[in-house]
């Protein structure tokens, strides 16, 4: 499993006063500043973050220290991390994401289709995407019938794809 998980990434500057605007990664958008102060990728800056309200798709973020438009939006790109050990155990048949990333991924009757790249939401359900063993990028839906078994300590999903869709 990962030692730190990405809850959001700045998308730009909100408004001339600091803010930013944030993609969540979270199910809660809210979430990306409860888990305390965030880290950006390389862990060498930290920041603490205050939600101050929902835009469109993101979340506007007080970013503390940042107090002009100038500031916020050089940390366009910037990615927010914490520990997964901040993270709350998730619930029975729940998975975060950053835990499955890497994983093999393998039919039920033991063919290797290949491993884990991403896992995306594009508004209709969490699919999986993954790279084939003969290098091509292709998806899956991320549902029971799918993928009737996450095996996080054999690092592999199982998975039962309708006809045609590993092809």
């Amino acid at each position: 499993m990962a030692d730190r998980v990405c809850l959001g990434a700045v998308t730009g500057a909100h408004g001339i006063r600091g803010l930013v605007k944030v993609k969540p990664f979270t199910e809660n958008p809210e979430d990306v500043a409860a888990y305390g102060p965030v880290e950006d990728e390389s862990g060498a800056r930290r920041f603490k973050l205050a939600v101050s309200g929902q835009h469109k798709e993101t979340v506007i973020v007080q970013v503390e220290g940042v107090a002009d438009r100038d500031s916020a939006e050089a940390l366009r790109g910037t990615r927010f991390y914490v520990p997964r050990s901040a993270l709350p155990e998730p619930e029975d048949g729940a998975y975060y994401h950053a835990d499955l990333i890497g994983l093999a991924v393998v039919t039920v009757s033991g063919e290797a289709l290949g491993r884990v790249t991403a896992m995306h939401d594009f508004g209709a359900g969490d699919l999986i995407e993954y790279v084939s063993v003969d290098g091509a990028s292709r998806m899956l839906p991320f549902t029971e019938a799918t993928v009737p078994e996450v095996d996080l300590a054999g690092r592999r999903l199982v998975v039962d794809p309708p006809e045609g869709l590993t092809e």
